[in-house]
């Protein structure tokens, strides 16, 4: 997948000199072409063919979370320190 990165900023920057170096180019324009055909497009395909990877990482991240939560749920039954039972009394009925 870099690679294919690669090439294309190599092609953007060879069109920006191409541009900027021409008797009726700029600089500015120059910048302009590298700017709007290499990297922004290549900021776009980049950031959405990264989204499977960054889900799978966010997903594992949970799970290792809920392990992490279970395992000390497992050590200490009552990790939380509240009084076991209902709090409050339900409705209709005295204590």
């Amino acid at each position: 997948m870099y690679i294919v990165a690669i090439a294309w900023l190599y092609v953007a920057i060879l069109m920006a000199v191409a541009e900027a170096t021409h008797t009726a180019g700029t600089l500015l324009g120059g910048i302009f072409t590298f700017v709007l055909y290499g990297v922004l497009p290549l900021v776009l395909v980049l950031y959405v063919m990264g989204t499977p990877a960054r889900r799978r990482a966010i997903k594992a991240q949970e799970e290792a979370e809920l392990r992490a939560a279970q395992a000390t749920s497992a050590l200490a039954p009552d990790a939380g320190a509240e009084a076991a039972g209902d709090p409050v009394a339900p409705v209709g009925k005295k204590t």
